[in-house]
């Protein structure tokens, strides 16, 4: 495929954007290359500044569920955009999508809006400590939880060791309320609880794991999580911005069968606008201002064009459930399809999937923690497959710590051709 278009745009946009992206993923810096310009897209597919065609498996990193430009969606959005786009005031809107959400999600009672996923995890840790009146907490390794500083932490050594920043730009003061943990290593936890006894606000992961590739939790991981905080009096805070309303209409919580006590929402919630939202119990919700102490606002939170695309998008999810089990036996045949071309080539490989998030690690070790998944983006082969499928029209995400997300909108015959595509480059890997 020709990408001449889009190069000269990337020239153009880094003259007056930092490294030419407004997010740092879409450089391809991970997978070498240029980023590809989008000039419209529709269903299952993209069509590139260049006129190429491309199935999609990125789906704007997941909310688009339903597909690109989903008429529901998008009446809605045109609707509500005919009587003004902000007002900084409620609207009937907010409620109406607050009802729905509560109705489709267990163990919640309120539900605040905001504008992204990182604002939504960042206001539930705030919102954990003011309720336990407790500053530390435990995120996990490879767990993405947005650009709030607190999240930005990497490794310490050992249960005793505070993290340390892995971003200029966030102090030390903050990296030592961040204690990392290891994903599906319920001993690891126990021990940094034991050694920051009564010192721990919350824990905060993504019940399903998305940005280190998909990796499951691991038989026993939540429900084990869950009981530690039972016991310890430590706030179980599930990051389902991208699994909410994706792998169940109740999110993890409903499929997996446990409860969290703070959950954060993202993506689907918003029906491809930028959107986030954050919920828990009366209890825990009602500290928040302006009823109680715990401080957090925004001036567009619930504007009216992402609270019509969200109602319009949730509603039809709530109304048709059968959506996930259409989008979970898609999932379902591209991975025994992927799984089968790629053993007849001789690649060594783990495929991990769960309802419709799913991905391919090159290695022949199972992918279960963030290091292991790094072991396996280690090899290279990932970049190959990447450029390799790109060159067959087919888009996944340009990273290998990317989960890819299926849309209702793929047909059969778009995973019959994404199948083919990796049957011809598993032969260059």
């Amino acid at each position: 495929m020709i990408y001449k278009r889009s190069s000269q745009l990337f020239s153009e946009a880094k003259k007056v954007i930092p490294g030419g992206v407004n997010s740092p993923v879409r450089a391809f810096k991970a997978v070498g290359g240029e980023p590809i310009f989008i000039e419209s897209a529709k269903g299952a597919y993209l069509y590139d500044e260049d006129g190429n065609k491309l199935i999609d498996y990125i789906n704007s990193w997941g909310p688009l569920i339903l597909g690109h430009a989903h008429k529901p969606v998008i009446d809605a959005v045109i609707e509500k955009a005919k009587k003004g786009t902000s007002f900084g005031t409620p609207t009937q809107l907010e409620t109406k999508i607050a009802e729905l959400a509560v109705k489709m999600v267990p163990n919640i009672d309120k539900i605040r809006m905001v504008n992204s996923g990182t604002e939504a995890c960042m206001s539930a840790v705030r919102l954990a400590r003011g309720f336990t009146g407790k500053e530390k907490i435990i995120k996990f390794a490879g767990c993405y939880h947005g650009h709030s500083d607190s999240f930005l932490i990497q490794a310490g050594s050992g249960a005793i060791t505070f993290g340390t920043p892995n971003s200029p730009g966030v102090t030390q003061g903050t990296a030592k309320d961040t204690l990392l943990a290891t994903y599906n290593d319920l001993e690891n936890v126990k021990e940094l609880v034991e050694a920051n006894k009564d010192e721990i606000a919350c824990i905060i992961l993504e019940p399903v794991a998305g940005n280190m590739g998909c990796i499951p939790p691991a038989e026993g991981f939540l429900e084990g999580l869950r009981k530690i905080c039972d016991e310890t009096g430590i706030l179980l805070v599930f990051d389902e911005v991208m699994t909410g309303f994706r792998l169940a209409a109740g999110g993890v919580q409903e499929r997996m069968g446990v409860n969290a006590d703070i959950v954060c929402f993202g993506k689907v919630i918003g029906g491809g606008l930028p959107v986030g939202a954050f919920a828990a119990r009366n209890e825990i919700m009602d500290h928040l201002a302006p009823v109680g102490p715990v401080y957090q606002a925004g001036t567009l939170s619930g504007n009216p064009l992402a609270m019509a695309a969200g109602l319009a998008m949730l509603t039809e999810l709530h109304e048709n459930r059968n959506i996930f089990e259409s989008i979970d036996k898609k999932t379902e045949y591209l991975h025994k399809g992927m799984d089968k071309v790629l053993k007849e080539a001789g690649v060594d490989f783990t495929i991990n999937r769960l309802g419709s998030m799913i991905s391919v690690h090159f290695g022949s070790e199972p992918v279960t923690d963030f290091d292991s998944s790094a072991r396996s983006a280690s090899t290279g082969k990932f970049n190959k497959f990447f450029h390799g499928l790109l060159e067959e029209g087919i888009y996944i995400a340009p990273s290998a710590f990317e989960t890819w997300f299926i849309s209702e909108a793929l047909s059969y015959d778009d995973l019959d051709k994404t199948i083919e595509a990796v049957r011809k480059v598993a032969k260059t890997l």
